[in-house]
């Protein structure tokens, strides 16, 4: 199938700068494997079940967003253990460290993409219920 993205100039030519240095061989390669590791990744998050402990990690403007990500560490405060920020110039990197019930957790990981300032956030579950 044929598709087409609205991605800035810049991601698209730090990407093709990656899988070129992989030794992938074209970019719909490159696409489709980030693509599938995408989908594993968040398949993980839906599929985990009872308490779990995870790192979640996010970068966001700071000015334009702190009083709400504020907000939202607060209502999740039942699971988010601890936090670590640091400052990279007009860029914030955020870490929480929770432990709680998975749907919590997936939860607030959706809370966190939800807001535009807000420019990745990763998920690393750490133990699951299994």
């Amino acid at each position: 199938m044929r598709t087409s993205f609205n991605i800035p100039d810049e991601v698209v030519a730090e990407f093709d700068r990656v899988w070129r240095d992989e030794g992938i061989e074209n970019r719909s390669r490159a696409v489709r494997e980030a693509m599938l590791e995408f989908v594993e990744s968040h398949s993980r998050l839906e599929e985990t079940a009872g308490e779990v402990v995870a790192l979640v990690g996010f970068d966001y403007r700071h000015h334009d967003v702190i009083r709400e990500l504020h907000g939202v560490q607060h209502e999740y405060q039942d699971v988010i253990l601890n936090t670590s920020h640091t400052h990279q110039g007009e860029w914030c990197l955020e870490s929480l460290f929770c432990r709680g019930d998975a749907a919590r957790v997936r939860e607030l990981t959706y809370r966190l993409r939800d807001f535009d300032a807000v420019r990745r956030v990763k998920v690393m579950l750490i133990r699951d219920g299994d």
